[in-house]
């Protein structure tokens, strides 16, 4: 019996009997480990999925061929922009170069300035500024007339296919002594003020163009140069100076009302020197003899 007692005092003294409260405490302390390890499972779950989400989002487009948004352009579709970029053979957005698709696009005669923009992840952004026409004018060679468009800047380019809605309204201007006209060229410098005028002409809510079907220009000595106008609705050659403004425009059109309703055989008007003088179809006979 004693060695009994002994027995059970030593399992007791060495913990070997647990009370009801022990086994509670381990239960609870196992089953705080089990939650412990189901949050970790479903922490590592969440960080896989939310880099499977961001590697579709934005690592996958990156990698992707980009996506173009054009604007801006009249002359030019978005797929004839599109097409001019291909030589960059660019794959994705990540190749696509900006400074070299802004020089592709800058050689281009008809665009006056561009912008590129690269937005992430995968889009490619593009406005174009296009050369807006203020006048056509004539160029001969080899028994063959072309037509160019001129711009503000007096820069030529091509005024056909996107710009033929256009071409019908634009004044027309001869005589310029331009050699080897060719596309991005821009006319003398002493002519630009030419075009100037007419671009504020042109901005004017009257189109004072429509009554007019060419603009003569007449060298003079000394590098100077006079302006000839043919108006649409009358066989009256107009003389006037190299000042072009909607005053001497609405002067002009008084003066030829005057001589139309007069009923004259006049074939020229001269408003060069601050005065109208006029001459007849049998002058310009006699000048002939």
């Amino acid at each position: 019996m004693n060695n009994l007692s002994f027995a059970v005092e030593d399992y007791i003294e060495q913990d070997l009997f647990l009370s009801t409260d022990s086994h509670e405490k381990e239960e609870t302390k196992n089953t705080e480990k089990k939650f412990k390890a189901i949050k970790i499972v479903f922490g590592i779950f969440c960080f896989l999925l939310l880099c499977e989400l961001v590697f579709f989002k934005y690592i996958t487009p990156c990698m992707s061929s980009p996506k173009l948004t054009i604007s801006g352009q009249n002359y030019y579709s978005a797929e004839e922009i599109a097409r001019k970029l291909l030589p960059m053979n660019a794959t994705s957005w990540l190749d696509f170069d900006v400074q070299k698709a802004v020089s592709i696009l800058s050689s281009d005669v008809i665009i006056e300035n561009v912008s590129v923009e690269k937005k992430f992840p995968d889009k490619i952004l593009i406005n174009i500024v296009e050369r807006t026409p203020v006048a056509i004018t004539m160029f001969s060679e080899n028994g063959r007339t072309n037509s160019f468009c001129v711009d503000r800047s007096g820069v030529l380019f091509p005024c056909e296919n996107g710009y033929k809605s256009t071409k019908n309204s634009l004044p027309i201007i001869s005589g310029l002594p331009i050699e080897y006209m060719s596309y991005a060229k821009r006319i003398p410098a002493k002519y630009r003020s030419l075009i100037e005028q007419i671009a504020e002409i042109s901005e004017l809510p009257q189109n004072y163009f429509a009554s007019i079907s060419e603009i003569c220009v007449r060298a003079k000595e000394y590098g100077n140069y006079e302006l000839s106008l043919i108006p649409s609705q009358s066989k009256v050659k107009v003389l006037t100076d190299r000042a072009l403004n909607e005053d001497a425009l609405k002067y002009m059109m008084v003066v030829l009302d005057v001589v139309n309703k007069i009923g004259t055989d006049v074939s020229e008007i001269d408003l060069r020197y601050g005065a109208v003088a006029f001459r007849t179809k049998m002058d310009s006979l006699d000048a002939g003899e």
